[in-house]
Order: structure tokens, then sequence, then C-alpha cells
């Protein structure tokens, strides 16, 4: 991905700046300054630990300032799927996990006075094709199984929200929300050391190793010794623990904002909050509301591919026609890409790796409240010695399968494509 910041985030973000002096020990180093990392950093510095983050380039730089802004208990991988794997009592203790993943996110928001951080209330979740019995059924599950009630919308009741042919039935959970994501890491890394953390832009980490119980991490601007290190790159962590970093697949999405245009965009669109289809290679969509306008913030197209496509705006501009063809006129601004990271079994990877050596990471697919879920473990686990992370154990770094997993993956997200074309055809 390239380093040119071009998103509407950070044209719309307060600047912010961290240059704080890299120490030659501390009590705990984090590697990387996405929101995981900020998390267990806050984590640890608001129960008075010594912890230090370095960031190779700057604060939010990857994932966690370019992402839709979606915030909703849930993983990337499917219930259904994580109770065949670990049984229904376990999969609903770790759902309970990602919600408190996302009160941490709200109630991080709150406790620093930041409301405009917060920009719409709600999750749409709408089906392209069938008859909507399907969602109706996985309402009931998820309240059975998780506790967590979803509302069903009929066709007739979804056109109050929006207006297209495109969709058939939606679930609405009322407790989802949407942030300025870039806003968010850059408020909560301030918050931080305010609290007592150290962060340091422009300092790469190059190789670690462990010597006589301390860990030695060699970066850019010197050595730093310490207790532990919190390995948080993501999809952008390259050279230092080959084994977590085999395990993480990076995988593109694309994400295009729109000019304002409040009164085109009300012909199409009047919830305020997140809209997302069920298609395994799915749209997500959300309002900008913004004392110029209001605008389109859009994004899909998953693939494993790291460049960015030629033409990208007019590529993202036909996915908005398929839905919305009222749209046709809107103008676009700003398109751009970012990296996520995914695992083979599409949970994030969260725990212990070897004496002092943590991993918070792999939260591709459903980061915002995930990673506050597992900076919140992680800094636990140093400071309270606190084992919940355990409950992740059964996910931890399956090979991703290297060049040949890439490809593999790619080949997924070509057939997933195929059957939702497939799903829809037979409407």
């Amino acid at each position: 991905m390239s380093d040119r910041i071009e998103t509407h985030y950070h044209a719309t973000a307060a600047p912010a700046a961290f240059d704080d002096t890299l120490l030659a020990e501390t009590e705990t180093l984090v590697v990387g300054g996405g929101l995981a990392g900020l998390t267990v950093a806050d984590g640890l510095a608001q129960r008075g630990r010594a912890v230090t983050v370095i960031e190779a380039r700057t604060i939010g730089i990857g994932a966690s300032g370019r992402n839709g802004g979606f915030v909703s208990p849930g993983f990337a991988e499917s219930l259904d799927a994580i109770m065949r794997r670990i049984g229904r009592d376990e999969a609903r203790a770790l759902f309970d996990l990602s919600k408190a993943g996302a009160q941490r996110v709200r109630q991080t928001i709150e406790a620093m006075g930041r409301p405009e951080i917060i920009a719409g209330e709600g999750w749409l979740k709408v089906v392209r094709h069938g008859d909507g019995s399907d969602l109706r059924r996985a309402a009931e599950a998820r309240a059975r199984d998780f506790g967590h009630d979803l509302q069903f919308i009929d066709r007739a009741d979804l056109e109050k929200h929006v207006t297209t042919d495109r969709y058939r039935a939606a679930l609405l959970d009322p407790n989802a929300f949407h942030i300025h994501p870039l806003a968010y890491a850059r408020a909560l890394a301030a918050r931080a050391v305010d609290a007592g953390a150290i962060i340091v832009e422009g300092c790469a980490a190059l190789n670690l190793a462990r010597e006589g119980g301390i860990w030695r991490v060699h970066t850019e601007q010197g050595l730093v010794r310490a207790h532990h290190v919190v390995l948080a790159g993501n999809a952008y962590q390259h050279g230092l623990w080959p084994a977590l970093e085999r395990a993480v697949l990076p995988v593109a999405t694309y994400v295009v904002t729109s000019e304002p245009a409040t009164e085109l965009l009300a012909r199409a669109i009047r919830f305020p909050g997140c809209i997302a289809d069920t298609r395994r290679a799915g749209d997500y969509y959300r309002l900008l509301p913004e004392p110029s306008g209001t605008r389109l913030l859009w994004g899909g197209r998953i693939t494993t591919r790291t460049t960015v496509p030629p033409r990208l705006i007019e590529a993202l501009r036909q996915d908005i026609i398929g839905v919305y063809p009222q749209l046709r006129d809107l103008a676009l601004e700003r398109a751009w890409a970012g990296l996520m990271g995914y695992t083979r079994l599409k949970m994030p990877i969260i725990g212990e790796l070897q004496p002092g050596l943590w991993a918070c990471t792999a939260f591709g697919g459903h980061g915002l409240n995930t990673t506050a879920m597992g900076g919140d473990l992680i800094a636990a686990a140093i400071a309270d010695q606190d084992d919940t992370w355990r409950r992740f154990m059964p996910f931890h770094t399956a090979w991703g399968g290297g060049w040949p997993g890439r490809i593999a993956a790619q080949g997924a997200c070509w057939a997933m494509q195929a059957r939702d074309w497939l799903d829809e055809a037979r409407v």
C-alpha cells in the first residue's frame, strides 16, 4: 500500500504528532501504532505501567485510519463456524468479549469528551436475494445462542431507510455505531500519552531477540530492552517474528467518499448508521454528516492484491450505481486502499507467543471492536496476570500458506463473488 495520505479521514481529522524520545529501557514495548497497539498502551498507562509504542510511520496510517468506521460485536468468522470449532459456550464467551470491545470504544470516546467522533448509530445488514427467511432464522439463533437481539425488517419497512430494488430484507442492530477512525486513533494515542505512555513515530522495529530474560528490539532509532514486547503490526509487520507473520494474510479493501450532496443522497439513503450487505464479498457504506453537507462513504472489493488498481474511483462508482442508480451524478472525491490482516481461520491472534512476547494482530473484517478487545486483553495479561486471552488459543498462528496461501485466498475471493452472483441470479 502507498504511504501517500489522500483519505477523507486524513483531510478531516485534527492534526497530531507524537515525537517522544525513545528510551533504552521500558517495561513494555508495543510495536505498531494502530488501534490494537494504542489500546494496549492506553490500558497499561492507565494502570501506571511503563509502556512505549514505536510506529514505523505515523499513528493510524494503516488499516486503523483507513477503514469503514463500523463498530459492532462479532468477528470476521461467522459465529456458526466458531461454534463448530470450539462449542457454543466458548463461542458465546468470545462473542461477549467482542461486545465488550465495542463498548470499550464507545466508553473511551465518551471519557475523552469527544462525542463528535461518533458519526451515527445503528447497523443495517441487508440481503440481496431470497425472501428474508434466512435473516429471520439468523436473528432467532443470535438471540438464542448469544443473547444478542436483532430486529428483522421486511422489504416494505426497509424502504423507509433506503430506496433501491436490490435489497429484500434486513437485520437492524441498534447498538452498533460508526466513527471517524483516524480521529479516534489520534485521540486514543493522546490519552495514552497523557497517562504516561511514550509514543515514537518514524521508528521501525528491525529485529528482536531474547537475551537473559529480556527482549532486545533493534529499531531505526536505537536498541530498546523490554520485559514485554507486543507485536501489533497487523499486515504491515515484517522480519520480526516469522511464525506470526506467516500466519497473517494481507487483504486489501477499497473506500471512496463523495463530495457533499445532502439532497441527492437523501433520495437514496436515509438511514444514519452503517449499512452492509450479506454477500460473501459485499459492499459497506454510511453517510457522513458534516457542516458542509452530507457525504457518502462506500467500501468494498476485497482482494489480496497489495497495489491500488487503476481507475479505482470509477470502479467504485459502478458499485454504487449498481445499488442506487439515482446516484449516477454523485461526484466522488477521494478513493483509497488499506491492508487488513486476516488469518486462515478468520480470527484474531491474541496472546503470548513466548514468555514476554505477545501478539495482538490479525483483526481484518471486524477490527474496530476486536482491536479494542484484544488490546484490553493483552494489557490485563501484562499488568494483572489475567489469562482471559487463552480463550483465543484455538486460533493461534495457524499457518497462512505463504505465497500459495495468498493465491488460494484470492481464489477464494473470486469463488465468493461467483457464488454471490449465482445467488442473485436465482432470484
